[in-house]
């Protein structure tokens, strides 16, 4: 495995380092924030282990930066700081584990092992395609047959819903759920105003619906 270190005390950093290549691991060591983005950015590493407390740009700063940029490496976060408010404000940055000092390094490694472990993800798309319809996740922006689409948050949230289950009927209930976190019937006509919207922006200008109500039943996004 290569292990990114990120540690601002010298001693702490060179124990962690050699303690690691002992048991196999290639080490980077940096002793800042700002060298921890750029050797993170490249994304040649399979785990960062970062220090909290660090001057200029500290440990949550950066695994904030990584996660807004994308960077999924999975990271632990070394600090002193042992409240339950730490814990949980280092892992709501994007930490997959925290460990407290001082530590024992044989812990250290059963958190690595235990990281090493998990089954790999696969990458979040970024980008929708049905049809003639594009849909990007990243800029939130629609386009059919090249044509830009203006959607409101709730319709682009409603399209994306339609778009990641092709020829799946979709009725009220699942809708309401799923886009308005409603478990309940709001006695609005909220999801067909919406529909309406939508059918009015990706399928009307266009002439070929993708769009289709089952009476009754509820909606399904055909575009083929």
């Amino acid at each position: 495995m290569k292990i990114l270190i990120c540690e601002d005390d010298a001693e702490t950093g060179r124990y962690l380092s050699r303690s690691l290549q002992r048991e196999g691991h290639v080490v980077d060591l940096v002793e800042t924030g700002r060298l921890a983005l750029v050797q993170a950015t490249a994304g040649a590493h399979d785990l960062l282990i970062i220090d909290r407390m660090m001057p200029a740009i500290d440990g949550l700063s950066v695994l904030r930066a990584l996660r807004m940029a994308q960077i999924t490496t999975p990271a632990i976060i070394l600090t002193a700081m042992s409240s339950v408010e730490d814990r949980v404000a280092g892992l709501r940055a994007g930490a997959d584990d925290y460990l407290v000092k001082p530590f024992a390094f044989a812990e250290l490694m059963a958190r690595i092992e235990a990281i090493a472990r998990r089954p790999v993800l696969a990458a979040e798309p970024t980008e929708l395609m049905q049809g003639e319809l594009r849909l990007n996740l990243l800029a939130r922006t629609a386009s059919r047959a090249g044509r830009g689409i203006s959607l409101l948050p709730r319709e682009f949230l409603l399209l994306r819903h339609f778009m990641e289950r092709p020829g799946r009927v979709q009725t009220r209930t699942i809708l309401l759920e799923a886009v308005w976190g409603l478990r309940f019937e709001p006695g609005t006509s909220v999801l067909e105003t919406h529909i309406s919207r939508l059918r009015a922006k990706i399928d009307k200008p266009f002439g070929k619906p993708y769009l289709t109500t089952l009476h009754g039943i509820g909606y399904v996004f055909a575009p083929a």
